[in-house]
């Protein structure tokens, strides 16, 4: 390590920039071809495209500036500040947003990256503000950062950058399996459903019951015994599967609470309501979750009814500050009855895209543990590339 030294990261930039917000009350503003960035989408990942768009106008009456394919940015104020992204395109960015330009000759755009990625509980540490956690552009250009010289940066950010690629490419695979599934489920059960099936409420063909708590809740937590699914465990996962859950309850809270196998569809009826998810572990689940012990569905296709009519079953909630999903809402929902042989040629087609779903879901947990593992050890020296291994499995083929 004594050839590795510290080095602010403006020592590292040809370029350091904010963003900038066009104003609100211009809708022509809004609705571009030009890709906007905000916070609340920097998350430790690469940006391939994002969630708004602004237009030519908004970019001129704004501070807002493009930055290129390969930068990093930092995101500064709210409940992401601290962490940071790849872009992968060029976009514009808020003025919540740090824009770091590498200069490719200094440092390896993605090695710097991921030593803010390793940095990110320094840097949230950093952050100052009673409402909001705020950093500010001196704070990031002046943060100090470990640099081997630039071929053990590039070979270190080869890495760890493969298993990002690969983690990236199955969640895009995933998102595509998702859409054909909700596609062939749109067709068969609403676009073209068959007029003889019944309409009838859901509940004559599931059984619909809630969770249990424990109470006081604080006294039954713990750091070991039986997984305690919390609806906040799932609001932003990116998948129909749960595999983490970070609480715990004592044995001694069993008795007041619901405990379900891997492989049982839960339904959050509560704080965000009507979000369906597939366990695939053992876990309690508190009253904010309905299941499903009997069912004359399979839990792939309640679990593509629950997406279809989640915005009309969140409508009949109701709840001062949260909405709720009441177990009769959902029993007395009215839908078409498919015969059990469309039934079965239906399940038989959308089985094979769930499966390949967990497939993909359970190499993304595998990978993201080993790169994550691999990480800290990376960017401390603890664990070195073979230089000359990365070199040559680098040269083209040129036999």
């Amino acid at each position: 390590m004594s050839e590795w030294q510290n080095t602010p990261i403006k020592n590292l930039c040809s370029k350091i920039t904010s963003g900038g917000t066009p104003s609100t009350k211009q809708t022509d503003y809004y609705g571009g071809d030009i890709p906007w960035l905000n916070t609340k989408e920097i998350n430790f990942k690469a940006i391939h495209k994002t969630e708004k768009t602004i237009s030519e106008l908004g970019l001129k009456n704004s501070s807002a500036k493009w930055i290129d394919a390969n930068s990093v940015v930092v995101a500064m104020y709210g409940a992401t500040a601290g962490k940071s992204a790849i872009t992968k395109i060029p976009v514009t960015t808020n003025q919540a947003c740090c824009n770091l330009t590498i200069n490719e000759k200094l440092a390896d755009y993605r090695y710097v990256y991921y030593s803010l990625v390793d940095s990110y509980s320094e840097l949230e540490n950093l952050a100052s503000g009673a409402a909001q956690q705020n950093l500010n552009v001196g704070v990031i250009s002046n943060f100090e950062i470990s640099t081997p010289d630039l071929p053990e940066q590039k070979a270190i950010a080869s890495v760890l950058s493969s298993l990002d690629d690969k983690i990236d490419l199955l969640h895009r695979q995933n998102t595509t399996l998702e859409r054909m599934a909700e596609t062939l489920f749109r067709q068969w059960f609403v676009e073209e459903v068959q007029e003889d099936w019944p309409r009838k409420p859901l509940g004559e063909f599931v059984t619909i019951k809630r969770g249990g708590s424990p109470r006081p809740i604080q006294e039954f937590l713990s750091e070991s015994g039986y997984r305690w699914l919390k609806i906040s465990d799932v609001t932003s996962l990116n998948s129909p599967f749960i595999f983490d859950i970070k609480e715990h309850i004592k044995v001694e809270g069993l008795r007041k609470t619901v405990l379900l196998n891997a492989g049982s569809l839960v339904l959050s009826n509560s704080a965000t309501p009507g979000i369906p998810k597939i366990l695939t572990i053992d876990s309690c689940i508190h009253d904010g979750w309905l299941h499903f012990p009997k069912s004359y569905f399979s839990n792939e296709f309640l679990y593509l009814l629950f997406n279809h009519i989640r915005p009309e079953l969140i409508s009949h909630g109701n709840g001062s500050i949260f909405t709720n999903l009441k177990t009769d809402i959902l029993k007395e929902f009215v839908i078409p009855i498919p015969n059990e042989t469309d039934l079965k040629v239906f399940q038989s087609q959308i089985k094979s895209i769930f499966d390949k779903l967990l497939s993909n879901a359970k190499q993304i947990q595998t990978l993201e543990k080993l790169r994550d593992n691999l990480l800290p050890k990376l960017m401390s020296g603890e664990v070195r590339v073979d230089l000359e291994l990365v070199g040559w499995a680098e040269k083209p083929n040129t036999q």
